[in-house]
């Protein structure tokens, strides 16, 4: 791959194939269970989903039919994403910084989202507690993953539709994806080159990628705040997006205060 960085290369080769896996083994679900990072208090996490889950994405998305069919666009968008803006940014910050920079950026993001998720779902389950339910039968029942249970009517009554809702969102959800890292290496970029041209497909305007970056940083918080997607589907983890671009920022802010000359790894 010529006019690609390193890092960035064996990144996005990493990231086809777990993808390539997810459509071609077990229908997604496999690589999910394995490979997606789940509730920390659900059976189906496992410490190394801390780290695979930045290079899953979505494999297959349902059909108004009742089908499935396989997705692209995910992993499509962000590894264009990651080539475009990591790239530079690798080539500026060198390989080895770079790599640790990307782990850092990942697992900030998923900080940001599970810690979130960790403290509302502790909210509605202290809530169940205190009504007199037992907290490793609650647990049980979420961790069997029915759609349905005799239980769950009992427990939207204490907790309300939405606080019901989001425990079995906050518990049963998963998270995959590059954005996260993806975010944080958007902000890197706009930091190191804010006087560089950008515009999208849709938008032919150049915009100075010290405004362009953040407006897309304030489409992603209004986005989680109101509920409405603009650019992204509706299950997209904006905190996360949020969590990697903040994480980034601080990271590569204090590189450049500090002379990425005199602390470069390689």
């Amino acid at each position: 791959m010529r006019g690609i960085s390193p890092a960035v290369k064996h990144i996005l080769i990493i990231n086809v194939i777990f993808w390539i896996g997810t459509i071609s083994l077990g229908r997604g679900v496999l690589f999910e269970n394995l490979f997606a990072y789940h509730f920390v208090m659900s059976d189906l996490f496992k410490p190394w989903q801390v780290f695979t889950h930045m290079f899953m994405h979505a494999g297959y998305v349902p059909t108004p039919g009742g089908g499935e069919t396989i997705y692209f666009q995910h992993i499509l968008f962000n590894m264009f994403g990651l080539w475009m803006f990591g790239t530079p940014v690798e080539k500026f910050l060198g390989t080895k910084k770079f790599v640790f920079f990307y782990i850092s950026a990942g697992l900030g993001a998923l900080l940001i989202h599970a810690g979130w998720d960790y403290f509302q779902f502790q909210s509605e389950l202290t809530s169940l507690v205190n009504a007199g339910f037992d907290k490793e039968s609650v647990l049980g029942i979420l961790n069997e993953g029915h759609m349905t249970h005799p239980e769950y009517d009992k427990w939207a009554l204490v907790l309300g539709d939405d606080g019901f809702q989001s425990l079995g969102r906050n518990f049963m959800g998963t998270l995959v994806g590059a954005s996260g890292a993806l975010m944080g290496v958007l902000v890197a970029f706009g930091v190191l080159f804010p006087e560089t041209p950008l515009m999208l497909i849709f938008l032919p305007i150049p915009i100075k990628a010290k405004y362009f970056i953040p407006a897309i940083l304030l489409l992603d918080l209004f986005s989680m705040l109101s509920g409405y997607s603009i650019f992204s589907p509706s299950n997209t983890a904006y905190l996360a997006h949020l969590g990697g671009a903040l994480f980034g920022f601080m990271m590569v802010w204090y590189w450049k205060k500090n002379s990425f000359n005199q602390n470069r790894w390689n």
